[in-house]
């Protein structure tokens, strides 16, 4: 990381990570071209699980290259008065690998429904019930992760590296 005074702890990266509304996969094809797309994630301990349809160009880049980077940004906000932006962000790096043990997809799935949509959870089973067969299921297996963080206090003094290091934006 070029800005070590804007790096946080690892903590601080597995707190954004969890609370991102959608993280943005980044992968290459067998050409090694680049591709990334969003995606709504969950992590449980050191794994990041997201689902998606069974084919198409993400499949298709995962299977070539398993290799990973997902970005996650939490908490922004503009600053009026100056040209910046408030930020937290965080970096994984991993392996992803598509899930195929049928309990081990309908787990990751309820985690996912019980992080993006809680309050519809009484219908998790006849969802999956339905749609398990069409859906696909991948986990990343997080070997590195940074965060990282861009705020001001309220004198208008960027907070750099260690100085409130786990407040939020």
């Amino acid at each position: 990381m070029r800005r070590k005074d804007r790096e946080m702890s690892k903590d601080f990266a597995l707190e954004v990570a969890d609370k991102c509304e959608y993280a943005v996969l980044s992968m290459t094809d067998a050409r090694n071209a680049p591709y990334c797309v969003p995606i709504s994630i969950v992590r449980v301990q050191q794994t990041v699980y997201f689902h998606c349809a069974k084919e198409g160009k993400k499949i298709d880049c995962l299977r070539a290259n398993p290799q990973v980077c997902l970005a996650c940004v939490g908490d922004t906000h503009r600053m009026p008065n100056i040209f910046t932006t408030e930020f937290e962000s965080a970096i994984l790096r991993g392996t992803a690998s598509e899930v195929t043990d049928a309990q081990e997809k309908i787990t990751a799935l309820k985690h996912l429904c019980e992080r993006h949509t809680p309050t519809n959870m009484a219908n998790f089973d006849s969802e999956v019930a339905s749609s398990l067969d069409r859906t696909a299921v991948w986990k990343i297996e997080i070997e590195s992760i940074t965060g990282k963080r861009k705020k001001y206090d309220e004198n208008g003094k960027e907070m750099k590296f260690g100085r409130m290091a786990t407040s939020a934006i």
